[in-house]
């Protein structure tokens, strides 16, 4: 009869190897990015109707154009000024 030795010491050194590759996720920002922000007086809240267009964008009010996605280092999106 063979010997199961080798394939233990393979599944212990697979998991001995494998235990440190769940990790955290680095620094991301809540869901709707950066700090809390408060519609202007007299402005109706409108939720977003599509996800988040990438990791950093928050959901702003823009004067003439309404509310959208904004990020601090890109800008509006969809081209917004």
């Amino acid at each position: 009869m063979k010997s199961s030795t080798p394939a233990c010491f393979a599944a212990v050194c697979a998991t001995v190897a494998l235990t440190g590759c769940v990790v955290a996720p680095v620094g991301v920002e809540p869901a709707y990015g950066g700090p809390v922000y408060a519609a202007p007086p007299g402005v109706l809240y409108v939720a977003p109707t599509y996800v988040m267009p990438a990791p950093g964008y928050a959901w702003r009010f823009h004067a003439r154009y309404g509310w959208g996605w904004h990020h601090p280092n890109h800008g509006w999106h969809r081209g917004w000024r």
